[in-house]
């Protein structure tokens, strides 16, 4: 078949909102586990969204064609088109729950904060666990009212008290956050709104002054709020936008005189696709990543090596190879292929159920070993789940962008989770009245 062939009907397949990896026959192997992938690659957030599908498209074609499947178990997906919206988010996991042609559902990415909290009771009816790396429901950190719910690695409080941690140690410590002003400007949704409690508990214990400026979607005007920071005199910002708002921004804080290098963005406001079209006005920016920009890691040279160099990639632009998104796509592929790696472990090495998936994701263990063994040593922190801790990680690197690439500043830098845990306790207790729900005990299922 022909190149100009194979890309027009790969093109008249995703008009439809849904690309297959693998031929599909109604008799689908015994030996598949199905990798539902709700994806984004129209709409507003497109350029955010191709990056992560091919970091993780390219790392599950690595795990089939390299190390024959996850023990032996071949992995197959589909793509459902949700432009970053609710209601399409929704169709797609109606569209997946129930897997593909016999091959299971073990777990489940929404891919987007409004379909992470639109999918919260469903999937716990289904017994179906959703991953939500970086976004999502904070409180589902407590894994006791919220069994298939996982804010894995970075939820938003702990995002908050990281960019504290390291304002405190650029300024010479914590006692030296008292009488300084920290402003937080953000996208005025639920996603953006997540940090306010956090920020304030974490006001009151150092004496910093909170203050928070929302800026309404999509953010593509933002004179008001920075016109606001001027007159604040902030000695920080603390920058939670997304998509066309982060651009916007960071070349308005540049216009009204704000030092772009005391601007520090949260994970959605990190990637080589934010900072590119702010030009000069973005060089000196910080942000947070969870999974730095860079395609140094071992992990990318053997995606290279076996993928990459073989034309067998996602990627649409070689230049994208190790930007922020892909390795952000790497990175929640890896954590899925580990989660049913764990559940095997118990389960047998065999396709998994959503409930054997979401033992795998209690019981998963990737220690500074196992990051080395797979290729993700640097790339991503520890991380260590169980029943009642659903986040299991933490910490975030601070990274800065010179005009052409991004540059690490910081190791990983811990939130103090310790301090944040009784809000989430609170949070999912409401919850668990709201809804009816008993809580596990957690001790039990140790």
């Amino acid at each position: 078949m022909g190149k100009s062939l194979r890309r027009s009907i790969a093109g008249a397949v995703l008009a439809f909102g849904v690309y297959s990896s693998l031929p599909v026959t109604a008799q689908a192997a015994a030996n598949e586990q199905f990798f539902p992938l709700a994806t984004y690659r129209v709409g507003a957030y497109a350029s955010s969204g191709i990056p992560v599908w091919a970091g993780m498209i390219d790392y599950l074609r690595y795990i089939n064609e390299v190390e024959g499947g996850i023990n032996g178990v071949k992995l197959v997906w589909q793509e459902c088109e949700t432009e970053w919206t609710a209601e399409k988010g929704i169709e797609c996991y109606e569209r997946f729950k129930n897997g593909l042609n016999g091959a299971p559902v073990a777990l489940y990415h929404p891919n987007g904060a409004p379909a992470a909290y639109a999918l919260s009771d469903k999937a716990a009816a289904d017994r179906i666990p959703l991953i939500t790396l970086g976004y999502g429901r904070t409180e589902a950190t407590d894994g006791s009212v919220f069994p298939y719910n996982f804010p894995v690695m970075l939820t938003f409080y702990s995002e908050a008290s990281a960019v504290v941690n390291y304002i405190a140690e650029r300024e010479g410590g914590f006692d030296k956050l008292k009488g300084k002003k920290i402003a937080t400007v953000y996208h005025d949704s639920a996603y953006g709104r997540e940090t306010q409690g956090p920020l304030a508990l974490l006001a009151e214990k150092y004496g910093f002054e909170n203050i928070q400026i929302p800026v309404a979607d999509p953010g593509n005007e933002q004179s008001a709020q920075w016109r606001q920071v001027r007159q604040a005199k902030p000695d920080w910002v603390f920058l939670r936008t997304w998509g066309v708002s982060t651009p916007v921004a960071i070349k308005t804080a540049a216009r009204f005189g704000f030092p772009v290098d005391h601007i520090v963005g949260d994970i959605w406001a990190s990637s080589d696709e934010d900072v590119l079209p702010t030009g000069e006005a973005g060089k000196g920016y910080l942000a947070l990543t969870p999974y730095p920009g860079g395609a140094d890691f071992e992990i990318h040279r053997k995606i290279k090596e076996h993928i990459l160099d073989k034309g067998k990639s996602d990627l649409k632009d070689p230049k994208s190879f190790g930007s922020v998104y892909y390795n952000s796509g790497l990175v929640n592929a890896a954590i899925a292929v580990e989660a049913i790696r764990a559940g095997q472990a118990k389960f047998g090495q065999r396709p998994l159920s959503g409930d054997e998936g979401r033992w795998g994701l209690e019981h998963l263990n990737i220690d500074e070993a196992r990051l080395k063994a797979i290729g993700f040593a640097g790339l991503m922190q520890p991380l260590a789940l169980s029943c009642s801790d659903h986040e299991g990680g933490g910490a975030a690197k601070v990274q800065q962008w010179d005009g052409a690439k991004w540059n690490l500043l910081t190791d990983w830098v811990t939130a103090d989770r310790q301090t944040l845990r009784p809000l989430i306790e609170a949070k999912s207790a409401a919850y668990a009245q709201e809804k009816g729900i008993t809580p596990r005990d957690c001790r039990a299922e140790q």
